[in-house]
């Protein structure tokens, strides 16, 4: 993902509405103040009734009128500002951009329509909607399944990173492997066939898609060579870049898979990238799944059992280790050799969005001992390399959240949610750890989509939170 500058908001660009002035905004600090960030509507970019149902019903539950406003804003961003959806060939055909980066990233595509998908059953549109993006991810992973970001077409004015040393198309608008990519789109098939139970969108192309997935995970276990792909970025940061002729540092093949760079998009230091590998688990297991269910190839279906049976060993015997204070935890990477990075970002997945990881695990990476934990006067929470020290992630706040089993914990990050957005009603990538005025990019998608899946699970599970 592209980088962005810090700036200091004193007013924020309201996508489709013009300026929105927040010191006006906020002047009676009364309800009425709040008002909706959303654009008109002529102006967003898909509709669904069922989306606009559920926004009703939920801000009902809601008794905070902030809380409210953000979830009013933040719930249907990705909806209202950045689908494009329509055919090709007489297909559905849907290409979600990220927000202020116009490419779609396989990852965030998948993450931003997620919440949506329990209404999938009560909106046709909707159910297009996401079957256009499964035939559109589909295709992404035939043109190159190491790539991350996608440009529309290949005739886009901006075509992105072009000049990065590796195999890069005009489809292409950025060639990164990240394990976490791919996984994603299987979460997307797997989850919409078990909402809708809906199989018709997959065909030749989608398995033929799948089978392609799982021959880059086997080539990324490197237990022959290198396999085919290496990746220079020149002049840049060097969390931008692989090391040793672009092929990262050196692995002991151990049945674990290489990624070379982290969901946030920073290189990877040792290939082996923990949750990300548990991600590859998980998504095996749910092509298994569907390709037996489906009577689709049941050799196949045996491949990804086996290669789900060899990285989650791997996974227990190599990944977890003892940690001086928290005892045993999973490390971050590993090289397979006993190198291991004991840390944890705050992009999904992460050693905290991981449910089967120990408490300890979870304890480690809230804390002062993980290097990119951090505590200002704003706010504490994960950061990560991506934006450097001292910035945390309204994402990691969300996920702390979402993976809590404590009403106090999840009111402590409500607080520093509503302490942080800087009065514009919407999520961002970072802020600064001593004063939110500083934060990197005011519209970004799939943090205002995640937030609104945060309040709704805390509505039907601890309304009483809201």
């Amino acid at each position: 993902m592209e980088r962005r500058t810090f700036i200091r908001n004193t007013a924020i660009s309201s996508i489709g509405m013009g300026i929105l002035n927040t010191n006006e905004l906020w002047a009676n600090g009364s309800a009425a103040t709040f008002v909706s960030q959303r654009p008109a509507l002529a102006k967003r970019t898909f509709v669904s009734q069922a989306v606009e149902n559920q926004l009703i019903d939920i801000k009902k539950k809601i008794t905070d009128p902030e809380l409210a406003w953000m979830f009013e804003n933040c719930y249907p961003n990705t909806l209202d500002t950045t689908v494009r959806f329509g055919q090709i060939d007489g297909k559905a055909d849907t290409f979600v951009i990220t927000g202020d980066i116009n490419a779609m990233w396989l990852r965030d595509s998948t993450a931003q329509v997620w919440p949506y998908l329990p209404l999938a059953n009560k909106d046709e549109k909707l159910k297009s909607l996401f079957k256009g993006l499964i035939n559109r991810q589909a295709k992404c992973v035939l043109i190159d399944p190491y790539a991350n970001a996608f440009n529309f077409s290949a005739n886009e004015e901006d075509k992105g990173w072009q000049h990065d040393e590796t195999n890069m198309k005009p489809e292409l608008h950025e060639r990164k492997w990240e394990i976490d990519s791919l996984c994603y789109v299987v979460r997307l098939a797997h989850g919409y066939w078990k909402t809708t139970k809906d199989s018709s969108v997959f065909d030749e192309n989608w398995e033929k898609a799948m089978k392609t997935i799982v021959k880059t995970f086997i080539e990324q276990q490197r237990k022959e060579n290198l396999g085919p792909y290496k990746f220079k970025r020149n002049g840049t940061n060097p969390t931008d870049t692989a090391g040793f002729d672009g092929y990262g540092n050196k692995i002991k093949p151990v049945g674990l898979i290489c990624s070379i760079f982290r969901p946030s998009d920073d290189g990877t230091i040792f290939p082996f990238l923990i949750p990300s590998n548990l991600f590859a688990v998980q998504a095996l297991r749910q092509m298994e799944e569907l390709f037996t269910a489906l009577n689709k190839d049941l050799a196949f279906a045996t491949t990804c059992k086996n290669l789900t049976d060899e990285v989650e060993a791997a996974v227990k015997k190599y990944a977890i280790i003892n940690h001086a204070v928290f005892g045993q935890i999973y490390a971050y990477e590993i090289d397979g050799f006993g190198s291991s990075l004991v840390m944890d970002d705050a992009n999904v997945p992460s050693l905290l969005s991981d449910d089967t990881l120990y408490v300890n695990t979870r304890n480690y990476a809230l804390s002062e001992y993980n290097p990119w934990f951090f505590k200002g006067k704003a706010a504490e929470g994960i950061g990560g390399p991506h934006t450097g020290r001292d910035t945390i992630w309204p994402m990691g706040i969300i996920m702390r959240a979402i993976t809590s089993n404590s009403d106090e914990e999840i009111k402590k990050c409500l607080k520093m949610l509503k302490e942080t957005h800087n009065k514009t009603g919407f999520m961002h990538e970072s802020f600064y750890m001593n004063d939110a005025q500083y934060f990197s990019r005011s519209w970004f998608a799939w943090a205002n989509t995640l937030f609104g899946e945060m309040i709704i699970k805390i509505a039907n599970e601890r309304p009483h939170l809201l």
